[in-house]
């Protein structure tokens, strides 16, 4: 069994990142660059102890771990790339990119590109989304 590490909440994504190996710290640090250029006017936090990038919600979310890089662009934007994610472990609102392989950075920029369309999409509630989409089949 793993022994979990206990870690002191970050209180920025500086921090947060400073607090792994050089190796994982340029993943991290490449993978804000790419959210960054997609989303400039997203702000960075930390929500749930890890990196947040916020536009009228959360936008998305990234932690590393020992075997991968977990990025978190909520379930929409894991069904809207469903085909191109589907070479990844993942679950409902989440993805695994395997830490010795290179970030999929053309892939996660689409991503970004669709949540930030959809965080100011305001006309139509992610409520009425699923309803309007079941009442058309």
């Amino acid at each position: 069994m793993e022994k979990e590490i206990k870690r002191k909440i970050p209180a920025s994504i500086d921090e947060y990142i400073r607090g792994f190996p050089k190796d994982v710290q340029k993943i991290l640090e490449e993978l804000r660059i790419t959210i960054k250029k997609v989303a400039p006017e997203a702000e960075e936090t930390i929500n749930y102890a890890i990196p947040t990038f916020t536009l009228k919600g959360n936008l998305v979310h990234f932690a590393a771990f020992k075997n991968h890089i977990g990025f978190y662009p909520t379930p929409s934007g894991i069904i809207e790339f469903k085909k191109e994610l589907s070479i990844y472990e993942g679950a409902k609102g989440s993805v695994k990119f395997p830490i010795e392989k290179p970030l999929p950075l053309d892939l996660i920029s689409k991503i970004v590109k669709f949540r930030v369309k959809e965080n100011l999409d305001t006309t139509t509630p992610k409520k009425n989304k699923s309803v309007a989409k079941k009442n058309s089949q």
